[in-house]
């Protein structure tokens, strides 16, 4: 009976963390497309481009003060790329990667108004992140990732964390598997 009980708690823990997770990243909208004819399968390691960057935010309008959103997306793509059978290399890589994020925290959208019944006009501010894999030799893209949603002012870093998880792992589910 205890290990009954056992598959019940967990089961319960996990619904309640994917309905979570899911409230929290209903917003995002992930996208990719692959360079048609490529064979992205003769592709099996990779260099970071020195230009990968998440926008400066020196206020700290959405990056908590304690979250290195740089770091955290390079492990997230290195986690989804190594999925992918990809190794890193520093020497003579087959491909190349790069992502930016670039941030509207002054972008505004019409939204429903519960209150008043009626759409108005609020601030919204919104945010994309794109993650590019190119062609080590020619630099010709190979793959392109992006996910865009709105941005939440003075986020959590468990929930920011948490959002640019979703965010490359729902990119890397469009990326084909070999």
């Amino acid at each position: 009976m205890n290990n009954f009980k056992s598959v019940i708690l967990i089961t319960l823990v996990c619904l309640l963390a994917t309905a979570c997770a899911s409230q929290i990243t209903k917003d995002i909208e992930v996208t990719a497309k692959q360079r048609p004819g490529v064979d992205l399968g003769r592709y099996r390691t990779y260099a970071w481009l020195d230009t990968a960057q998440v926008v400066n935010d020196p206020l700290g309008q959405w990056e908590p003060p304690d979250f290195d959103s740089d770091a955290e997306v390079t492990r997230l793509v290195e986690r989804e790329l190594a999925k992918h059978g990809m190794t890193a290399v520093t020497d003579n890589p087959d491909m190349v990667v790069t992502f930016v994020a670039g941030i509207e925290m002054l972008s505004m959208e019409l939204r429903e108004d519960p209150k008043k019944g009626a759409e108005t006009l609020q601030h919204i501010p919104k945010g994309a992140l794109l993650v590019v894999l190119a062609d080590a030799k020619t630099r010709v893209r190979l793959w392109v990732g992006v996910a865009a949603g709105d941005i939440g002012k003075q986020s959590d870093s468990t929930v920011v964390r948490q959002r640019l998880d979703y965010a490359v792992t729902e990119m890397f589910k469009k990326y084909p598997m070999k």
